[in-house]
C-alpha cells in the first residue's frame, strides 16, 4: 500500500496548491489503488522505482516488466534474482549512469536510451525517463517508466540508411542528377551534373545558373517545351536539348524527369537525370549522312534522292511548273577504269561530281546512283528552255579537259530526262523513261541528250511485258540448255560451254543479252543457274571421251556460268556435289565459270567456297577476264584451273600492233600462274592463227559452231572426230 501511495504521490506531486482543498474533496471518493493498477497495466512498458546505487536495485515495477525484460517483478525487486543494471547493454552502462547523475546534480528529469539484454536473449532498445524524489522514509530514489523502442530505433535506422544511400548514389552517380523549381533555378544537384555543365561543384552550378530558360538551353523555348509535356504527360522521356556549358562549349543532352506534386496538386519541383548524349548525336549525324549521301563523291545517293525528288513534286504542285529527272551515263568509262585503275575512276568520278554540282542551282539536286551514273532533279517554274540549258551547261562541263594522276583525260556524257507530271509521278516511273531516253542518246553518237517520248514508252512496256513473262518462264518449262563448243589448237573438242535460251509464248525467242539483266535483277538468277547446272551435268554425262584418247583420260567436259547471287548466298558446293551425285556425272568433267566481280570482296570466304568447290574434282574458271573489276591481286591465292580471254580483246588481234597487247599479257600472266587460257568469240582463221601463235591453249566461237541443242550434240562430235 505504501508502494501504491508514493506512485500516486509521483503523478499528483505537481499540483497547484491552490487546488489543495477542493482535490482533497475529490479525492475522497476515489479507489486510488484500482486507478493506479489500471494505468499500470495499460502502459506499454514498465513503471519503477529504484534505488540510487551501483545496481539500480530495484523497489518496485509494474506487471510491463516482464515484457519488456522477459523477467518479472520477483526477479527484479531486491535484485533477487537479476539486477538492473546487469540487463542493462554493457557498452552502455557507462552512459545511462553519466546521464542520469548529470540530470540528477542539475535538479532534473532525465531522459536516456539504450539497450538491454532480453531474457530471451535478444536485444532491445528502450528509453527511460525519470526524476529523483524522496520516499517515505526521506531517501533520496529514482521513480520513472521504461519503454520499448525497439521498433522506432529499427524504422530510424533503416531511415538513415535509406538517406545515406540515397545521398552516395546522389553524389557519386555518373549520371546528372537534379532538381529544379518551377521558375527555373536548380534546388540540388549532384557532382555529375556539375562536371557535365562545366562547374567546379553543385553550389557553383546552383548559384551560377539562375535561369536555366536562357542561361542553359541554346534554344530557350526548350525550357517551355519542357514544362508543356510534363503538364500534359507527367514526364519527360529522352527530352533531347542542346545546352552551352560554362566555357561555351554547346553539347546535346537527353534528360528524364517529372514532376513532384503536393496533396493538392500544386507543382512543389521538378526532379530528374541528364546524359550527354553528343557523342550518340555525332555517330547517329554522320550515320544519316552515310545512309544519305555516297562516301566517295559526297552527293545524295538513291535514298535522299528519292526525298528530294518528293519534296520537288510538292513544290511543283503548289507554285506550278515541272520537274525534270535527267539520268547520266560517262562514256567509256569502263575503259579508263579498266587501264588506269580504280584509283584514277574514282578521281575522275569525284572531278565529274563536282563538276556537275557547279552546273546547277540551288533548287537543284544532283546525286550518284551508282558506278559512273549520275541523277539530277532540276526544277522548271515556268522558264522556257532552262532544263535544255542546264543540260547543255553539262555536257559542255564533262567534256572539259581534266587530269587525273598526271594525266589528261577527255570524258562525254549521255543524258536522258523525263518531265514531271507528263512522264510520270514518282522517282522508279520517271528514272525508268530517263534511263530509256539515255539509251537512246548514247545510241546516237553519246555526248548528247535525249528527252523520253512515247516510242521509248513502247520500250519500257516491252520490258515490263519481259520481267512478267520472265517470272513464270521455269515453271512453263519455256527454257532450254545449248551448248557450244570448246576445241584445243589442234581443233579437237575438248568439251563445250552451257548456255541458257528462253522462248517466250508471249515474246517468242529471246536474246540473253535482254533476258538476262532482268533475270539478275528480279533474284530469278540462282535458280535459272541450278537448271542448267542439273541439264548440262546430265548431258555430259552421255558424252563419250575425247577420239584418240587412252582409258582413264580424261572425258569431254561441260562449262556452266555460276550466278553471282548464288555464290554468295547459298552452299555451292554442296549444290554442286548433289548434282553430281543425282546425274551421276563425273567431278573432272565439270567446270564452273565465274566472274572477276566475285573474287572481290571477302577473299577468304571465295578461297574457302573455291576449295569446296575443287576438292570434287570440279574445275574453275575465270570469265571474260579482263572487262570485271581489276583482280589480279587475287588471282595467285584462289585455286582457279582457267582465264577465258573476254571476245571485246579478240576481235582485232588479228590486226597486230595493241590488239595483240591485251591476249598476249592474259595469255602470259595465265600460264604463269599455270592456269589454261581460253580465248572467246573467235570468228576468223587469221584470229585463231594469231592465238595460237601467243600459246592460247583452246578456243570457242562461230569459227567453230554456234551454240547448238543437247541432241545436235553427238553428230557435231562424229563430224568433228572425221
Amino acid at each position: 500500500m505504501q508502494d501504491a501511495i508514493s506512485l500516486h504521490r509521483l503523478f499528483t506531486r505537481h499540483r497547484s496548491n491552490d487546488l489543495a482543498g477542493t482535490t482533497a474533496e475529490l479525492r475522497a471518493g476515489v479507489d486510488h489503488q484500482r486507478m493506479l493498477s489500471t494505468l499500470e497495466r495499460n502502459l506499454d512498458g514498465m513503471v519503477f522505482r529504484c534505488a540510487i546505487d551501483a545496481h539500480w536495485t530495484m523497489q518496485y515495477v509494474s506487471e510491463g516488466c516482464r515484457v519488456l525484460t522477459g523477467y518479472g517483478g520477483e526477479a527484479l525487486v531486491g535484485n533477487r534474482e537479476i539486477s538492473y543494471e546487469t540487463i542493462t547493454h554493457p557498452e552502455d552502462r557507462n552512459t545511462v549512469r553519466e546521464q542520469i547523475e548529470a540530470a540528477l546534480a542539475a535538479g532534473d528529469r532525465y531522459r536516456v536510451e539504450y539497450r538491454i539484454n532480453h531474457r530471451d536473449g535478444g536485444v532491445r532498445w528502450v528509453v527511460e525517463r525519470g526524476t529523483q524524489v524522496r520516499d517515505e522514509h526521506g531517501q533520496m530514489v529514482l521513480e520513472g517508466f521504461v519503454q520499448d523502442i525497439t521498433l522506432q530505433v529499427a524504422a530510424l535506422q533503416q531511415q538513415i540508411e535509406t538517406e545515406l544511400r540515397y545521398h552516395s548514389i546522389f553524389d557519386n552517380s555518373a549520371i546528372g542528377i537534379f532538381q529544379t523549381s518551377v521558375d527555373g533555378h536548380y534546388l540540388a544537384a549532384n557532382p555529375a551534373l556539375a562536371r557535365l555543365y562545366g562547374y567546379a561543384s553543385p553550389s557553383e552550378l546552383m548559384a551560377s545558373l539562375q535561369d536555366i530558360g536562357t542561361h542553359l538551353y541554346v534554344d530557350p523555348k526548350r525550357r517551355a517545351e519542357f514544362k508543356r509535356r510534363i503538364r500534359e504527360h507527367g514526364r519527360v522521356v529522352a527530352f533531347e536539348s542542346e545546352v552551352m556549358r560554362r566555357d561555351g562549349q554547346r553539347i546535346w543532352i537527353a534528360e528524364n524527369a517529372h514532376a513532384v506534386v503536393a496533396p493538392d496538386g500544386s507543382v512543389l519541383y521538378y526532379e530528374g537525370t541528364v546524359e550527354d548524349v553528343s557523342e550518340r548525336r555525332r555517330v547517329q549525324a554522320q550515320l544519316e549522312y552515310q545512309a544519305n549521301h555516297d562516301l566517295l563523291t559526297g552527293l545524295p545517293n538513291r535514298h535522299l534522292l528519292d526525298e528530294r525528288l518528293e519534296h520537288a513534286i510538292r513544290v511543283t504542285r503548289r507554285h506550278g511548273g515541272g520537274v525534270s529527272v535527267a539520268f547520266i551515263d560517262l562514256d567509256n568509262f569502263k575503259l579508263i577504269n579498266d587501264s588506269l585503275g580504280h584509283a584514277a575512276g574514282d578521281g575522275l568520278l569525284v572531278e565529274v561530281s563536282q563538276r556537275l554540282a557547279h552546273c546547277l542551282r540551288d533548287s537543284d539536286t544532283v546525286a550518284r546512283y551508282g558506278g559512273d551514273e549520275f541523277v539530277l532533279i532540276l526544277t522548271d517554274h515556268g522558264t522556257d528552255g532552262e532544263t535544255e540549258r542546264i543540260l547543255d551547261r553539262v555536257l559542255a562541263s564533262i567534256a572539259e579537259p581534266l587530269v587525273v594522276e598526271e594525266q589528261e583525260l577527255r570524258v562525254s556524257c549521255s543524258i536522258g530526262a523525263a518531265r514531271y507530271p507528263a512522264d510520270g509521278d514518282d522517282l522508279d516511273t520517271l528514272m525508268r523513261h530517263a534511263d530509256a531516253a539515255m539509251y537512246l542518246a548514247k545510241s546516237r553518237g553519246k555526248n548528247q541528250y535525249s528527252f523520253f517520248t512515247g516510242s521509248l514508252n513502247t520500250a519500257a512496256t516491252e520490258r515490263l511485258q519481259l520481267e512478267s513473262s520472265l517470272r513464270g518462264a521455269l515453271e512453263r518449262d519455256e527454257f532450254c540448255v545449248v551448248f557450244q563448243p570448246k576445241v584445243g589448237a589442234d581443233r579437237r573438242v575438248t568439251g563445250f560451254e552451257a548456255l541458257l535460251r528462253w522462248t517466250s509464248e508471249e515474246c517468242g525467242a529471246v536474246s540473253p543479252a535482254k533476258f538476262i539483266p532482268i533475270a539478275e535483277e528480279i533474284g530469278l538468277m540462282p535458280a535459272l543457274t541450278t537448271f542448267v547446272l542439273r541439264e548440262a551435268c546430265l548431258q555430259a554425262r552421255a558424252w563419250p571421251r575425247t577420239k584418240g584418247s587412252t582409258p582413264g583420260s580424261a572425258p569431254l567436259h561441260v562449262a556452266v556460268n555460276l550466278s553471282a547471287r548464288l555464290f554468295q548466298e547459298q552452299d555451292i558446293a554442296s549444290l554442286v556435289r548433289d548434282t553430281l551425285e543425282t546425274t551421276g556425272l563425273d567431278g573432272r568433267a565439270l567446270e564452273l565459270e565465274i566472274t572477276e566481280s566475285m573474287l572481290v570482296g571477302d577473299v577468304a570466304h571465295t578461297a574457302r567456297v573455291l576449295a569446296d568447290i575443287k576438292a570434287l574434282g570440279v574445275g574453275v574458271a575465270v570469265d571474260d577476264f579482263g572487262t570485271g573489276y581489276s583482280s589480279l591481286a587475287y588471282l595467285g591465292r584462289l585455286p582457279l584451273d582457267t582465264l577465258k580471254i573476254d571476245r571485246s580483246f579478240v576481235s582485232g588481234c588479228d590486226r597486230g600492233g595493241q590488239g595483240l597487247l591485251i591476249p598476249r599479257a592474259v595469255i602470259s600472266l595465265g600460264h604463269g600462274l599455270g592456269m589454261k587460257v581460253v580465248a572467246e568469240g573467235v570468228e576468223n582463221e587469221l584470229e585463231l592463227a594469231t592465238l595460237i601463235g601467243l600459246g592460247c591453249d583452246e578456243f570457242q566461237g562461230y569459227l567453230f559452231a554456234r551454240p547448238m541443242a543437247a541432241d545436235a550434240v553427238p553428230a557435231y562430235l562424229a563430224r568433228a572426230a572425221a
